[in-house]
């Protein structure tokens, strides 16, 4: 048998445990951006401890099948828990058990941990490490990107110099090359296959080989490349199965290629007919795969055909193929199809638990229904999301059906009901974000509720007017009191409690910085020419107050100091440049009053002028 793999030459601590009699696990060298951190090293240390008295004949596999289902649940550290309380109860655990731990480990990422557990399985007397157990650690290490560690691997076991002598098999392979196909790393990915084309085909199965080649090309940025392995396998005169034909149709319709995937269709059902063999006709995967593609071209004659088709032949329709169903429909914007599905979806999950929907699915109805304004519909299925779906419902999702609520309650004139919607949302919350659907839905709730009826509280400016000039508003630079550049900080650190930002002028009087408070954590001994932040902002006298204002929103500034008009086309600040005043944000709000203020002093002012012409 050939050799395998020699990429790298292999570092001596590594020679020497892959030649020892009875090596342990190959050290692979360790990884600084990928350590595991203190707690998962004890815990797997814990996971493998001798416990002092054991009991006889224990029955692991309800211990086994508790290992998978947290596995799925990525639940890591309660499988370590467990595992270590049935050692302490039974013993050393099995290879079986301590594989199911590993497959844990690579499942949640934690491939250190993986590697541990194989090390500490490889060093036992009885038991140890197996194929199956070569075969984890190789996808772990190819989902990690890991490769040529895992080369290395595989080249010991070909060489006959890896823990416990396994058998270089397929199974073994297939793991890492599934995990670098994911990757969409082709060149790897053909690489393996050349060196290991003997064992594959000798062995493995040539066709599923194909089919993940062809999954390899789906995850690159060619997936019509699935076709030519497909005239590959026609030219070895392989047969095509099932899983081919569901990978081409995939890689069709990742590519926009919708007409060759309804050609494959009909070709699958010509194969089933010609061969009498219903393992050819197409299945649910099938069907959903060509709905996602027709949903994205909004083809709804075609999508409303595979419907029919769908439901007029002997397939089992599961969840997915209706969410794929409804998913499809609404793509093409036929709510009421979709409705009539969903519909029929929730009467059989009357019968069926395994086909309850989604919470995704919820909010697919319900971003259709929010769009056309449909308050009581996003209702419905607002309020039927939380005891009628299926599984937990993350909080993204929750705060993501409240904001459809709100679009709603917007898009159906509610301008009051979605106020009250947005209030509860903020209260609910701890950070809104703006930006995203429902921040925009929310600038809309804004912008309609008018200064009056507005959840922020705006402040309104009776006596400033925006094309005001700022010198109009401004605070005369002596006022200010500007602290000299020599001055310690020690000596005017009072002066930062009352107020936020101070100016700094140097001995000819010119401002050449500010001070800000959040700057005085420094040495309290040290000058504040040292502490100040300069050159400092500026604008000129007749510059508006409404662009000074969105220049201290924009910039996030505390003081702007205000100069004549012929300095500012100054490159710097210079001696000669005498500022004529500050404007300050915290000056100008102090003039404000609220909105709700506003209309209460307008409302009187208009019931004394009513007054005053009475009398």
């Amino acid at each position: 048998m050939p050799r395998l793999l020699r990429f790298h030459s292999l570092s001596p601590p590594l020679q020497e445990t892959l030649v020892s009699p009875n090596p342990p696990f190959l050290s692979l060298p360790p990884r600084s951006s990928s350590s595991p951190a203190p707690s998962s090293a004890r815990r797997v240390r814990r996971a493998l401890s001798t416990p002092s008295k054991p009991h006889s004949a224990p029955n692991l596999r309800r211990l086994t099948s508790r290992i998978v289902d947290l596995t799925r649940r990525r639940q890591l550290d309660q499988i370590f828990e467990e595992v270590e309380v049935a050692k302490e109860r039974y013993g050393e655990m099995n290879t079986i058990v301590m594989n199911a731990v590993m497959e844990a480990c690579v499942h949640c990422g934690d491939v250190d941990s993986a590697i541990r557990i194989f090390d500490e399985m490889s060093k036992r007397a009885n038991g140890g490490v197996d194929s199956v157990s070569f075969g984890i650690l190789l996808k772990g290490l190819g989902k990690a990107r890991r490769v040529d560690e895992a080369f290395h691997i595989l080249e010991s076991v070909d060489l006959g110099t890896a823990a416990r002598n396994p058998r270089l098999s397929p199974q073994v392979i297939y793991g890492l090359l599934n995990a670098i196909l994911e990757a969409g790393d082709m060149r790897r990915a053909n690489a393996l296959v050349a060196r290991c084309r003997h064992v594959l085909h000798q062995e493995g199965n040539p066709v599923l080989l194909y089919n993940l080649l062809m999954k390899g090309y789906i995850n690159t940025n060619f997936p019509l490349g699935a076709l030519t392995v497909r005239d590959e396998i026609l030219r070895q005169g392989l047969k095509p199965d099932i899983l081919t034909y569901n990978t081409l149709v995939s890689a069709c319709v990742r590519s926009g290629e919708i007409d060759k995937a309804i050609q494959l269709l009909a070709e699958m059902k010509e194969e089933a007919r010609k061969y009498n063999s219903y393992e050819l006709l197409p299945d649910a995967v099938t069907y959903t795969t060509l709905l996602k593609g027709l949903g994205n071209g909004k083809d709804l004659l075609s999508v409303v055909k595979i419907v029919v088709e769908m439901k007029s032949s002997l397939l089992t329709i599961d969840r997915t193929a209706y969410t794929a169903m409804i998913d499809a429909l609404l793509a093409c914007g036929s709510i009421k199809c979709a409705l009539c599905i969903f519909g029929e979806l929730i009467k059989q999950a009357g019968r069926n638990n395994n086909l309850r929907p989604k919470p995704h699915l919820y909010l697919s109805m319900m971003r259709a229904f929010a769009i056309i304004g449909d308050f009581d519909m996003v209702k419905r299925l607002h309020l039927r999301m939380w005891p009628d779906s299926s599984g937990s419902i993350p909080f993204s999702a929750q705060a993501e059906a409240d904001e459809l609520l709100m679009e709603a309650a917007i898009n159906d004139n509610q301008v009051d009901l979605a106020r009250e919607l947005l209030s509860n949302i903020i209260n609910k919350r701890e950070i809104f974000t703006w930006t995203s659907r429902g921040g925009m839905v929310a600038v809309r709730v804004e912008a309609l509720s008018g200064f009056t009826n507005s959840i922020l509280t705006p402040c309104v400016l009776p006596q400033v007017l925006v094309n005001d000039p700022v010198e109009k508003h401004m605070i005369p630079f002596e006022k200010a009191n500007p602290l000299p550049a020599s001055s310690s900080l020690n000596e005017v650190v009072m002066r930062f409690f009352k107020e936020p930002a101070v100016p700094v002028i140097d001995d000819w009087g010119s401002c050449i910085g500010i001070v800000h408070r959040c700057d005085c954590i420094k040495q309290l001994d040290a000058p504040l020419s040292t502490v100040m932040r300069g050159p400092p902002p500026c604008v000129t006298a007749l510059t508006s107050v409404g662009r000074v204002i969105d220049l201290i929103l924009e910039k996030k500034y505390e003081i702007i100091v205000v100069v004549r008009n012929s300095n500012v086309y100054e490159s710097s600040y210079s001696s000669s440049s005498r500022p004529l005043g500050v404007f300050s944000l915290a000056r100008l709000l102090k003039s404000a009053i609220g909105a709700s203020e506003m209309q209460d002093a307008i409302v009187s002012k208009i019931f004394d002028q009513q007054k005053v012409r009475s009398m």
